[in-house]
Parts: structure tokens; C-alpha cells; sequence
């Protein structure tokens, strides 16, 4: 697991500045502390920081062609490496490393732009080609490894691992994005292509970037979907025994390592799977860690220990104080832009008890998006089956002025919450999941905004991203649909970030079996009831494992990673929240009405509402302001600074 950097002349070969893009590749020493290396020629500059986990001795980047033609920054891991090469070989290839890096420029030469097909792994790297002077850019089908980019005005393109390599750039626009603003209030985070500056973007998953010196910036190339194709008819217990297989094969190629490999082990179905293969495929015990919480609503670890101790693994616990909030301005700096997923912060402290024993951990990721596993799922197909009954043209009416008159309880537990249930009603199958993931809804952030703010979004709203992922979506089953979405925008702009960025703040790799995309892709086929059967989420999963995990692992609530957050609003956290969210920071950013700010905030510490999510969205975007260097005479952040 690396971090890599560039610059790259596309107009002509102008001198890149060497202090510059050493500068670029410091920020992002976390992700790689054991080797940093520099290419600068004319016109090209390319950066990397190295983790070594493969071929110690000889993987240094970056790494060169046998002539010295073509040359890679890397970031990954592909698994299939050692058969790539052998192909490579045998039709002329000369390889000089043990690497995975260098199959990445000999399977360039041999089949230009199509190459990424032939991976197997996690990656996201920038290639160039001094013969055509061609720069590839390429992530991987998932998204677990992010890059970002950006055309600057004198027409050098700058890219890295995270946004905070771009922004070291003294030249980088740092005008925020207002559409990415309107996403970010709406789903917790900024999805993919956007970022929070208008200047830079994110290479989507399973997406190329071909940019050729004296050319203008070409759209993102796709050369993979999940295809959600049907398979072929098998019963429940054959779809079973045949994931089980599956995963056992994406796990074992996930065993190659050179430094001390483990797992994250949470007690829940996904992780105590992922670890049962691992200990059915390794003659030595397993090391797992999982962290715990005194407050038994949010503590998982008497079920990790249990399947610990039937797999005789070597585990580790360490409790985490409930009130852990002393990261928050940490997690500015990690994540670069806004981010409320508050589970950010127990993440990053297992990653950090994690590398304390191992370099590498398997994870439990993605089994709720490609099974079903969420609750919102339940939800989303309880109220498909109501819109059902009746046509949109009948709902939105009927349903729309319910949802309006209606008193709000959010004291109630969901299925007495008729006014969400209202409000869901009266829209279609995509506005109804979006209203039901929203972080902050359409009726909160309507006055969230100041009104020359709203004039810059001109009528945009978030939902359009979901419309766009929805129109392009291979299947028309409501379930496999959203689970479609899911893996578009939920997956790689929350779940991933949120892994990478914790994992690589403690120089940790963290491989996720549950994606490889073999599985993804067999998994997509199968019939949805094999997923969601009678309420329950993971069907065929959670069967095929009876035999293998205990009763209570399997079919237990779903916890997750959870924060107190109204509580601590309430309490340690009251006099912070009000200084930051009321605070001269955000009234002078310009986005916000802060008389509604202030309503929020009352509501919430009153007791009356709970308001937690929506305030720590705000609490975040109020962190990334100041970590950005915003300050309180900044003036609107979506016009450059003068």
C-alpha cells in the first residue's frame, strides 16, 4: 500500500519545480514510510510513497520498462500478478523485480488502455509513456484505492492519493464546489467524480484516464459494471456452498504477504466469515483485533471473542472510551474534505491497534452492499412494495400532503415514524431511497441555505447523482437497483474512504475479500429473495454459514460501528457544537442561514428533536473549514480567493 503524486506538462515540457512536487509527496508520508521516490524529466514529474508489503527488496518506484520507455507510480495490490508475469514472459516480456508494480508496464506495452482488465486487485496508478507521451491513469473496479486530479489554468495536471497532495500545490485553485456542498448535506459525503473544490475530482471506480501532451482533458473511460446478469437456476444450499467456495478463493489470494498479515474481527457476519476462511486456510493462528465500548448498546466484543476463541485465533481487544471525540479535528486533516460518517472514529482507533501487530488486515467490507445487509434494504423494499399498490400520480399527491401535516417523532422506532413513511410514499423508487439515506432531507436542507448560496447551486440537487447511477444500472429489480446505487456512490464514497483514510493514517493495508470483483460480479447474479428473504438480509450468506459460526453471530441485530452523538451534543460536546456550528467561521463561508443554524442547534440540546446526524455533518464541514485555512474573513468559499 503506497500514496503516489505528479505533475504532468500537457501542453509542452516545461521544467517541473522539484520543491513542488516534493512538497506534494511529504503530505502523504503516512501512507508510505518505508521508501519515497522521485522521477522528474521535462515536462513529467512523478512521486511515490512506499509501504512494503511485496518484493522488499527490489519494488522501489518508480519503476521502469526494460528501456526505460514507459514508467509507474502504483498503489495497491494485484493479486493475479504472478500469472500476468508469466504470460508477459512467455510472449517477450523481460521482468528485472518480483513485483506486482512491474507487471503494470510490461501489460501496458502488450495491451495499451485494455491492461486494467487483466487485474485482479486493488489499484489505482499513473503511467506514463515517453514514446507517445501518453499519461494512464486507472483505478481499480470498487474503488478501494482513490485518486484524484486536476487541470490546473497553466495546463499542468496534478494528481495524487488524497486531495491534501493536490492542495499542497501552490497553484491549486481552492474555490469550493457548490454542487458538491448541496451532495454532501444530503449523503454524509461527496460522491464520486466531485470533490469539495471546484478544481479537482476523483477518478471514478473501474474508470481510465488517457491524456495525451497537446490534447484537451478527455472524459474517464468505464471498462467494467457490475453486471447483475441472472444466473443460472440453483437452489439456496448450492448458491451457498458455491459463495462459500468463492470467498475461500478470494481470501486465499489475499494471503500474499512478505510482512505480518491479520484481520479486523467485529463479531458481526462479514468479519467472523472473512476469518473463518483465513484460519481454514493458514496453519498458523489467525491474528485478529477488535476494539470494545463500555456502554453495552454499542459493544460487539464478547461476539468477536467468541468466534476468536472457536477459531483459536490470536486476538487482541482494547476498549475505546465512549467519549473518543478527541479525534475530530484529526479527522479534517485525514479525509481533506467534509465527511460525517461518525463511525470514522472507531475505525480509526481498531487501524491503529491493528498495525501494532500486523502491516496487513482483511476486512469484513462490503458484504451489506453485495447481500443485502443493511437494514435501509428492509426498509427500501417494505415501501416498494406499498408504492406498489398504488400509482405514483396517487401517491405523490395523497402521500405528499400527509407527510406535510403529520407531526415529525423521532423518538419513534421507524415503522411508527408515519411521517417518514409518508414522505417516502409520495415519491418514486430512487427519490424514496435517496430520502431514506439522506443525512440531512429535503425539508432540512431547503432553509439550510443562505440565498445567495442557493443561487449558486441554480436548481441543482443531490439526488441527481443517484438519477444518473439509476439510469445507467443494468437491471430493473428494485432491490438489485439500489444495491446498484450503493455500489456506485455509498461503497467507494464512504465505506472505502473511510477505510483507506484510517488505515493508511497508521501506514496499515487493509484487503477486502468480500470485493474482489470475481465475487462481486457472481454475486450480482443471484436472485434477490437469495439476499433479502422474509426481512432478512444476507439469506443465502448466513445459511451457507450455519455450519461454520454460531447461531447468535449470525442472526443477531446488526450493531455497527455507532457514536453517541446526541448525547454527546446534549453534554461534553454542547458548548463546542454551538462555538463551531454559530461560530464566525461559518457565518463568513456564506453558505448557510444561520438563523436556522440556531434552530437546529436548539432543538437538538432542548431535547425536543434529535438533530445529531445533521449536526455533525455541519460540525464536519466546520472542521474541514478551518483545516482548509477558511477563516472568519474568507468571504463566500465558492469564489477564489483574491
Amino acid at each position: 500500500m503506497c500514496g503516489i503524486a505528479g505533475i504532468v506538462d500537457l501542453r509542452e515540457r516545461r521544467n517541473i519545480e522539484a520543491d513542488v512536487l516534493a512538497s506534494m509527496n511529504q503530505v502523504q508520508f503516512h501512507r508510505g514510510p518505508d521508501e519515497g521516490g522521485v522521477h522528474i524529466e521535462p515536462g513529467v514529474g512523478l512521486a511515490h510513497r512506499r509501504l512494503s508489503i511485496i518484493d522488499l527488496s527490489s519494488g522501489q518506484q518508480p519503476l521502469w520498462n526494460e528501456d526505460h520507455t514507459v514508467v509507474v507510480v502504483f498503489n495497491g495490490e494485484i493479486y493475479n500478478y504472478q500469472g500476468i508475469a508469466a504470460e508477459l514472459q512467455a510472449l517477450g516480456h523481460t521482468f528485472r523485480t518480483h513485483s506486482d508494480t512491474e507487471v503494470i508496464v510490461h501489460a501496458w506495452e502488450q495491451w495499451g488502455e485494455a491492461c486494467v482488465t487483466r487485474f485482479r486487485g486493488m489499484f489505482a496508478f499513473a503511467l506514463w509513456d515517453r514514446n507517445t507521451e501518453t499519461l494512464f491513469l486507472a483505478r481499480d473496479r470498487l474503488g478501494k484505492k482513490p485518486l484524484h486530479y486536476a487541470l490546473l489554468p497553466d495546463g499542468q495536471l496534478i494528481f495524487g492519493s488524497e486531495l491534501k497532495i493536490l492542495a499542497a500545490h501552490p497553484r491549486f485553485p481552492r474555490a469550493l464546489d457548490p454542487l458538491a456542498v448541496e451532495d454532501y448535506f444530503a449523503y454524509g459525503y461527496i460522491p464520486d467524480p466531485r470533490s469539495i473544490y471546484r478544481a479537482a475530482l476523483k477518478l471514478p471506480p473501474a474508470h481510465t484516464l488517457c491524456l495525451r501532451r497537446g490534447e484537451p482533458l478527455p472524459a474517464p473511460k468505464s471498462y467494467w459494471d457490475a453486471p447483475f446478469a441472472p444466473l443460472p437456476a440453483m437452489s439456496v444450499e448450492d448458491a451457498g456452498a458455491e459463495l462459500i467456495e468463492r470467498l475461500r478463493e478470494a481470501t486465499r489470494i489475499r494471503l500474499m504477504s512478505e510482512v505480518p498479515l491479520g484481520a479486523f474481527l467485529s463479531g458481526g457476519v462479514d468479519s467472523s466469515a472473512v476469518v473463518a476462511m483465513m484460519a481454514g486456510l493458514s496453519d498458523e493462528p489467525v491474528k485478529t483485533c477488535s476494539i470494545a465500548f463500555d456502554d453495552p448498546r454499542f459493544n460487539e466484543a464478547q461476539f468477536a471473542q467468541q468466534v476468536a476463541d472457536r477459531f483459536k485465533t490470536e486476538h487482541r481487544v482494547e476498549t475505546v472510551d465512549p467519549d473518543d471525540f478527541d479525534l475530530i479535528d484529526r479527522l479534517a486533516w485525514l479525509y481533506d474534505e467534509p465527511y460525517a460518517d461518525s463511525s470514522a472514529l472507531p475505525t480509526y482507533r481498531v487501524c491503529q491497534l491493528a498495525r501494532r501487530s500486523v502491516t496487513v488486515a482483511l476486512s469484513g467490507d462490503g458484504g451489506d452492499e453485495n447481500l443485502a445487509g443493511y437494514r435501509r434494504y428492509k426498509w427500501h423494499s417494505y415501501e416498494e412494495r406499498l408504492r406498489s399498490a398504488l400509482p405514483l400520480g396517487v401517491r405523490r399527491p395523497l402521500f405528499g400532503l400527509l407527510g406535510k401535516v403529520y407531526p415529525k417523532a423521532d423518538w419513534a422506532p421507524r415503522v411508527l415514524r408515519a411521517k417518514t413513511t409518508f414522505e417516502a410514499m409520495a415519491r418514486d423508487t430512487v427519490e424514496g431511497y435517496f430520502h431514506g439515506v439522506s443525512v440531512m432531507s429535503d425539508r432540512m436542507r431547503a432553509p439550510l441555505y443562505s440565498a445567495a448560496f442557493r443561487r449558486e447551486l441554480q436548481g441543482y440537487h443531490a439526488l441527481e447523482v443517484m438519477r444518473a447511477h439509476a439510469a445507467n444500472a443494468p437491471t430493473e429489480d428494485p432491490l438489485s437497483l439500489i444495491q446498484y446505487i450503493d455500489l456506485k456512490t455509498y461503497l467507494p464514497g464512504d465505506i472505502l474512504t473511510k477505510v483507506d483514510r484510517a488505515s493508511m493514517a497508521h501506514s496499515l493495508e487493509v484487503r477486502v475479500p468480500l470485493l474482489d470483483h470475481e465475487l462481486v460480479e457472481w454475486i450480482s447474479g443471484l436472485p434477490p429473495d437469495f439476499k433479502l428473504r422474509g426481512g432478512e438480509g444476507k439469506y443465502v450468506f448466513k445459511k451457507a454459514l450455519e455450519p461454520v459460526l454460531p447461531h447468535d453471530i449470525l442472526y443477531r441485530p446488526k450493531m455497527g460501528f455507532a457514536v453517541p452523538l446526541a448525547a454527546w451534543f446534549r453534554g461534553p460536546l454542547a458548548a463546542r457544537l454551538r462555538e463551531a456550528v454559530l461560530g464566525a467561521t461559518m457565518r463568513a463561508c456564506g453558505v448557510f442561514d444561520m438563523d436556522y443554524l440556531a434552530t437546529l442547534v436548539g432543538q437538538h440540546q432542548s431535547g425536543r428533536r434529535d438533530h445529531s446526524a445533521a449536526l455533525w455533518s455541519l460540525l464536519m464541514f466546520e472542521s474541514f473549514l478551518r483545516n482548509a485555512g477558511v477563516g472568519a474573513d474568507a468571504g463566500p468559499v465558492w469564489r477564489e480567493a483574491a
